[in-house]
């Protein structure tokens, strides 16, 4: 059995929210706001975290035990196309909260963990008052953090959905808002778009802990190790300087380590998703040192003989793939129809994905993010406050007169942006 401290123990009294309280009354699991991560990277100063996308358990498993070795506050997260109603993954909104806590429990992690609900995307036209109680939904479920992502919509519909969108946010919960779908090279965001965001909402009283841009990432299996613009996101961090909002880097997987701790080191990144990374190693595929899985000549992924997935299960999941006509970015669709498999593997090959896992996630979070120790500060930030709410870093410094719908429609027909193209850049 694990031995709890007494600040972990009066942190756990206190730091969690509500909803976890309620859903897990005898946890040992200190779940907690997605604000109370920002505030452990910001106390530490250039340092990020990992968002895990915890596709699988093997995943969420994995960077839970890379965390526990770093002392690191961390992000379990999955998106809506992955992890809503239409799921094509085996964890989804509504049992992740779940996965989480059992694993902290039967592991004895005692580090800090949000559970957050990632590109929760709002189509034009999307039934708001359906959608809300949705939401109502996952947070009843757990999750303790959620990004509203309206980005692929014209900007003042984006900042018009946030605002209609917020009553059904916890004010305690962490929130992340994003302009500019992540389209590689192409629609880049503007420190203008970006301005304009977060003015409106402040304006509104809402007061986001990340925005989320396109900065170059992408989603999916890269490549190359190019992509994320770091002196353009440096750029953005600073319009926005006033409004205390921290960066949320999207597209982490495959870009260089240089490039990542240049990230925390030159922006106000705090919050660093990583997806395909952790999917391709844990299921040992062959992999360059970013996280960049290697193909055959074929095109085809690489399976390393002896690690990840078993040799036979491997073989059905690639006939799968094959018949369904499956390639790169798109493997990440073959979870939820493989996950039971995976987890009926033997221990040893089980124990070797997560130690796979953990091994990658523990060199980000302690030699490139900075993170380490962050796990400690966070339960001082709890223990600081007293409290599972950190309450917001800034307060309404915009005047809502001038930013009602009129006014908002107008300032944004005056923003001059490439959107970039059309088509499907979901994560």
């Amino acid at each position: 059995m694990p031995t709890y401290s007494t600040d972990f123990e009066k942190a756990l009294e206190v730091g969690r929210p509500p909803n976890v309280k309620k859903l897990f009354p005898n946890s040992k699991a200190l779940i907690v706001s997605g604000k109370y991560i920002d505030r452990a990277m910001r106390a530490k100063g250039k340092a990020m975290t990992i968002a895990a996308n915890g596709r699988s358990q093997v995943v969420i498993r994995g960077v839970l035990k890379a965390a526990q070795k770093a002392n690191a506050a961390v992000i379990i997260e999955i998106a809506r196309t992955e992890g809503g109603i239409d799921n094509y993954c085996g964890t989804t909104f509504w049992n992740m909260a779940r996965q989480v806590d059992a694993v902290c429990n039967e592991m004895g992690i005692t580090i800090p963990v949000a559970i957050h609900a990632d590109h929760y995307v709002l189509k034009a036209g999307e039934d708001l008052d359906a959608t809300k109680i949705e939401i109502d939904s996952i947070f009843d479920a757990g999750v303790t953090s959620i990004a509203i992502d309206a980005s692929h919509q014209p900007d003042d519909d984006n900042l018009l959905t946030n605002i209609a969108i917020n009553s059904a946010i916890p004010d305690w919960a962490g929130l992340e808002t994003e302009i500019g779908e992540i389209k590689g090279n192409q629609g880049l965001s503007s420190s203008e778009e970006a301005l304009f965001l977060i003015q409106g909402l402040n304006a509104h009283g809402i007061f986001p802990d990340w925005i989320a841009l396109n900065n170059g990432s992408t989603h999916g299996i890269e490549e190359g190790d190019e992509g994320i613009q770091v002196d353009l996101t440096a750029e953005i961090h600073n319009a926005i300087s006033k409004y205390k909002v921290s960066g949320a880097q999207h597209g982490t997987s495959g870009n260089n380590s240089d490039r990542l701790r240049k990230i925390a080191d030159d922006t106000e990144t705090t919050k660093a998703n990583v997806a395909t990374a952790l999917q391709m190693i844990s299921w040992g595929m062959k992999v360059n040192e970013y996280g960049n899985s290697i193909f055959d000549e074929k095109g085809d992924l690489i399976k390393i003989e002896g690690e990840g997935l078993s040799e036979k299960l491997w073989a059905e999941m690639k006939a799968y793939a094959d018949e369904q006509n499956i390639k790169g970015s798109n493997f990440k669709k073959i979870n939820r129809p493989f996950e039971n498999r995976i987890l009926a593997q033997t221990r040893e090959v089980r124990e070797r994905m997560v130690d796979a896992t953990a091994e990658f996630a523990y060199d980000l979070l302690a030699n490139v993010f900075n993170a380490e120790g962050t796990g400690d500060l966070l339960i001082q930030e709890i223990l600081e406050k007293n409290s599972y709410d950190s309450g917001p870093l800034v307060g309404i410094i915009e005047s809502k007169d001038e930013w009602t719908e009129e006014k908002i429609r107008h300032k944004a027909s005056l923003i001059i942006t490439d959107k970039g193209p059309d088509g499907d850049f979901s994560e």
